[in-house]
């Protein structure tokens, strides 16, 4: 099989439950008093925060280690951005079903990914019920100091295709961007343009009977736009690519910062697919041939909707 065998471990009733409260443990608070617009988002976060059904057990943690409050804190202000600075706009999130589902969506970036983070944050803040969105990290990640931890506290967990399985089995939601590097990290020419999908994704779908939700996000390929990609320089500092954008490298640690341009996440109907999961890989990129169209028209409907990149 592709990732574990499942049978047992997924079941199609697989359903959660709301969090209950935790003890021995309180919440991080700052050292200084917060101005009133950001108590009230601090009350609004923790209203969802409450609501996530995530299985936590009575200290706080789910069986991956993710602990909803933990990054709360660092969760304000990409909220803050998500509202008022890049300004997102949702459409058709109520198709994301209840219990296990992959989001998968196009990738831009170049410098950080706030397509990801946006999507996230989405999830949280106005899907029904209100959900922690899993991502998939590099297999480098859990090696770094402290941030192995708030890797884990935040919910995300190494990509292999055991670690989705158990995911799924838990009925958790979880993001993939099957273009990875090839569609982070892009000039402006390639702009909206989808690159190779990996199967992976579509395999896990078939073995686990996950429902894929397509999503089509505007905005990622203009926060950052590269107008060179130095892979020869990149490849001096382990990274497969070096985008070169306006503002990156030249103004450092800046130069993450995106513009403040619109962001559209448009959200398409739940599709399923049937078959082995150890197909050739010719019928499994037929199938992944129907998730990259359905996300290429979301893609289409968003950029008509847009007056500009700020609007």
């Amino acid at each position: 099989m592709y990732a574990l065998g499942y049978a047992a471990a997924v079941s199609s009733d697989s359903e959660l439950t709301p969090a209950a409260p935790t003890r021995g443990r309180s919440a991080w608070q700052p050292p200084f008093p917060l101005p009133r617009a950001w108590r009230e988002l601090q009350q609004q976060l923790d209203a969802r925060i409450a609501r996530i059904p995530t299985r936590l057990n009575e200290y706080g943690f789910d069986a991956f280690g993710l602990d909803p409050s933990y990054s709360r804190w660092a969760t304000l202000p990409m909220i803050w951005v998500y509202r008022h600075y890049l300004r997102v706009a949702t459409r058709g999130i109520e198709r994301v079903p209840a219990g296990r589902v992959l989001l998968i969506a196009n990738h831009a970036g170049n410098t950080f990914a706030w397509d990801a983070a946006m999507l996230s944050i989405a999830m949280l803040m106005e899907a029904e019920p209100p959900r922690i969105v899993r991502g998939m990290g590099e297999y480098f990640l859990p090696t770094l100091p402290f941030f192995n931890v708030w890797m884990q506290r935040a919910g995300s967990v190494v990509g292999t295709p055991e670690n989705c399985v158990q995911l799924l089995a838990h009925g958790e939601a979880i993001m993939v961007f099957p273009e990875g590097e090839r569609g982070f990290v892009k000039t402006y020419g390639h702009r909206y343009q989808l690159q190779r999908f990996g199967l992976g994704f579509l395999r896990l779908a078939l073995e686990t009977r996950t429902p894929i939700v397509p999503v089509g996000i505007v905005g990622g390929e203009e926060q950052s736009p590269a107008f060179a990609n130095l892979r020869w320089l990149g490849r001096l500092f382990g990274s497969p690519a070096f985008p070169l954008t306006p503002t990156f490298p030249f103004l450092g640690l800046a130069g993450f910062l995106p513009l403040p341009v619109k962001f559209r996440l448009h959200f398409g109907e739940p599709l399923h697919f049937d078959g082995d999961a150890d197909e050739e890989d010719a019928a499994i990129e037929q199938k992944v041939e129907v998730v990259k169209d359905a996300i290429r028209k979301l893609i289409a409907d968003g950029l008509a909707e847009r007056k500009s990149w700020f609007s």
